[in-house]
């Protein structure tokens, strides 16, 4: 397995087509140039169109003035892995001598792929104060769900439980990436947790689930909200499932050719399949196919081309839809006991070994190739999310 420096150091690659070059920085020939200058001649709004067109992990060794305008809101913004994390069981117990109900164990980090560092994001706004539990102190061997779904570029945190075992969010909370900051989306009708969650064609989808207490009415609700309709600024209710068994534990609704696909349990244990057609508002049975294959986690890339990893077997498939059936990529033992994933610029990024590891997949090279990614010391990985990479401020960048 790939130490942790040689890992980050592959997982910078996930922008990068081409083939490295030998490049010699010079930082005496900049000494009589101003440090705002981009290219000595230029106007520096022509001077960013020419460098736009170069990797920014080689702008980023040239010079300081370089480094800053490939994280500015003005350069072509480049991917990063995003992570949810926890305090690992052992840190965990650490914390729960200092146990307050008020506290929130949960961080939020990205892993910025051209320095090869783990960099926090801005803090939530205080209000509400937030307050999400993943393992509670009376019950470590039982994780609790906390679910996040990327949308239109934003991610987007929908349902947690807190310390009273109650749902932690009564608006979704989302992050801008670009303008580096949270705000709150509309309210829910009813807060929820142990719910579906997922993203088609710009919309948030939520299903099932259950409020303070079951509900038979909230268990086959589904309601939609539209991110990107400032105009209508509020959760639509649509069609509802059949029946409640979408809210025995949470689920990752994926969003798939106009479609939202899910199960109701995880894993290799016998399951049901749903599919709800956006533009119909209508739920159908999912194909036998898809759903035998079904037995982890699965997402999908650009909501085109559905992956899933087979927990128990850690082999890696491609839904054919025409067959209906899964065509195996790779089966690597580092992929056995996935949790989460998530897929996007050719890659694949799974959580592996209780959130000890993430795996990376090229899926697009021939033969498949993967790399290691490690958490911060005393942290596990609860989910990961493939987004652009956060905007950062000059005293940031210094």
């Amino acid at each position: 397995m790939p130490n942790r420096n040689s890992s980050l150091h592959s997982f910078a690659a996930m922008e990068s087509n081409s083939k490295h070059t030998n490049h010699k920085t010079s930082e005496e020939s900049s000494d009589n140039i101003p440090s705002n200058t981009l290219l000595p001649g230029l106007p520096n709004h022509l001077a960013e169109l020419c460098l736009s067109s170069v990797h920014p992990s080689l702008l980023s060794k040239v010079s300081h003035s370089w480094r800053r305008l490939i994280y500015s809101p003005s350069f072509p913004p480049f991917f990063s892995l995003y992570a949810l994390l926890s305090p690992s069981p052992s840190h965990q117990t650490v914390i729960n001598h200092m146990y307050d109900s008020n506290t929130n164990s949960i961080k939020f980090l990205s892993l910025d792929p051209i320095s090869s560092t783990w960099q926090p994001l801005p803090s939530p706004p205080p209000d509400p104060p937030l307050h999400i539990l993943h393992r509670h102190p009376s019950f470590l061997s039982r994780k609790l769900p906390i679910q996040m779904v990327t949308v239109s570029g934003h991610l987007v945190l929908i349902a947690a439980t807190t310390h009273q075992f109650m749902p932690s969010l009564s608006r979704p909370l989302v992050f801008n990436p670009i303008h580096n900051n949270w705000f709150y989306g509309p309210p829910f009708s009813i807060p929820r947790r142990w719910c579906a969650t997922g993203s088609v064609a710009g919309s948030v989808y939520v299903a099932s689930g259950v409020g303070s207490n079951y509900s038979g009415d909230v268990a086959r609700s589904t309601e939609r909200w539209g991110l990107k309709n400032s105009l209508d600024w509020k959760w639509e209710k649509k069609a509802g499932l059949k029946d409640g068994r979408f809210s025995r534990e949470s689920v990752e609704a994926v969003g798939y050719k106009g479609k939202l696909c899910m199960v109701n349990v995880k894993g290799n244990a016998v399951k049901e399949g749903a599919i709800y057609d956006v533009e119909s508002d209508l739920w159908e049975d999912m194909p036998e196919g898809m759903l035998a294959g079904w037995n982890g986690p699965v997402a999908t890339m650009d909501e085109m081309i559905m992956y899933v990893v087979d927990e128990a077997k850690g082999a890696l498939s491609k839904y054919d839809a025409k067959k209906d059936c899964w065509e195996k990529l790779i089966e690597l033992v580092q992929l056995k006991g996935a949790e989460q994933m998530d897929a996007g610029r050719g890659r694949v990024c799974v959580v592996c070994a209780k959130g000890e590891r993430v795996v990376v997949v090229d899926v697009v090279v021939r033969p498949v190739r993967l790399w290691v990614v490690e958490p911060p010391p005393d942290l596990q990985v609860v989910a990961v999310h493939i987004l652009q990479r956060m905007s950062q401020t000059v005293s940031e960048l210094s």
